[in-house]
């Protein structure tokens, strides 16, 4: 096309050196647009020749196929690599789940471990000086002992102490008497504090683990529940809202969502309770009924 410009430009500039009888722009122009011309010949020869045009349509055909399988293998690729990333995001997002629970089990542990060996210290500290109090009443019933051998000893040698030496032994004694006792007391109260105190802890901790055991067998439950659901009335995620079952879908599960269908599915269902014993029938079953699986190829294509 370029070729064919050029020559028309060419042949606009004969014209105009022939009007201005210019003899030497003349000759140069034809000589340059002879050449043009020849050029141009050359490239148009191919195309006069027979399957020339069927060659090059396939040619171009299949150009443009291997650009489109490109341009399809490069859209794939993209998709692959962003289904790669989400994929990597939801397991690192899955990770940092199972660390950060993982972690507050450990803290948690930990926790309940140092708040138990405070108390396990503070009750031992609280039975020293249990032992400690117990010993001094001890040595205060041996002093007791011991005056009254020395004064029966004493007696028999003719020396008796005065009576006032006695009434403030008997004074001192029982002032440390009231002030062990006082004290063991206190020691006592403490000591049940803290054993209520881990018994909380340990209730709690059985609660814990039994809300665990709860959670898990709930967890449980509901699994079963979306794996019969989905035998039944197919993958929710997978199921749009504009699939053709989905009226089905909503008719099956409107008791779920509505206190009169429910109702009224309840009464078309009691109009056929009949004994167990019954010969023409048999008791509701209690969750549904799952299909069994197919017995061929033909009904496994028809279920899928």
């Amino acid at each position: 096309l370029g070729r064919v410009a050029r020559l028309a430009a060419l042949c606009r500039a004969l014209r105009g050196r022939e009007e201005q009888r210019d003899e030497a722009g003349w000759a140069r122009a034809r000589d340059e647009a002879e050449a043009v011309r020849r050029e141009l010949r050359d490239i148009v020869q191919p195309l006069r020749e027979p399957g020339y045009r069927e060659a090059l349509r396939r040619k171009t055909e299949r150009a443009r196929k291997r650009r489109l399988r490109l341009q399809r293998r490069k859209r794939e690729a993209e998709a692959a690599r962003e289904e790669r990333a989400a994929r990597a995001a939801e397991r690192e997002a899955e990770i940092d789940r199972w660390r950060a629970k993982c972690i507050q089990e450990v803290e948690e542990k930990n926790r309940e471990q140092e708040l138990k060996a405070a108390a396990d210290s503070v009750l031992s500290e609280v039975r020293k000086k249990q032992a400690d109090t117990k010993r001094m009443m001890d040595i205060l019933r041996a002093l007791e002992k011991l005056r009254k051998l020395r004064k029966e000893a004493a007696g028999r040698k003719g020396v008796c102490p005065p009576p006032s030496a006695d009434e403030e032994f008997e004074n001192q004694v029982e002032s440390l008497k009231t002030l062990l006792k006082n004290r063991t007391d206190l020691y006592e109260a403490e000591e049940r504090a803290l054993r209520v105190m881990l018994e909380g802890e340990q209730e709690e901790e059985r609660k814990r683990e039994m809300e665990k055991k709860q959670k898990k067998e709930r967890e449980k439950l509901l699994q079963q529940k979306l794996e019969i659901d989905s035998k039944l009335f197919g993958d929710p995620d997978e199921f749009p809202l504009a699939h053709p079952l989905q009226p089905f879908r909503e008719y099956y599960l409107q008791a779920e969502h509505s206190v009169a269908a429910l109702i009224q599915i309840r009464h078309e269902w009691d109009q056929y309770l009949v004994p167990a014993d019954h010969p023409e029938g048999s008791c509701i079953p209690p969750g549904w009924v799952l299909p069994s699986l197919p017995t061929n190829d033909t009904w496994a294509t028809a279920v899928r």
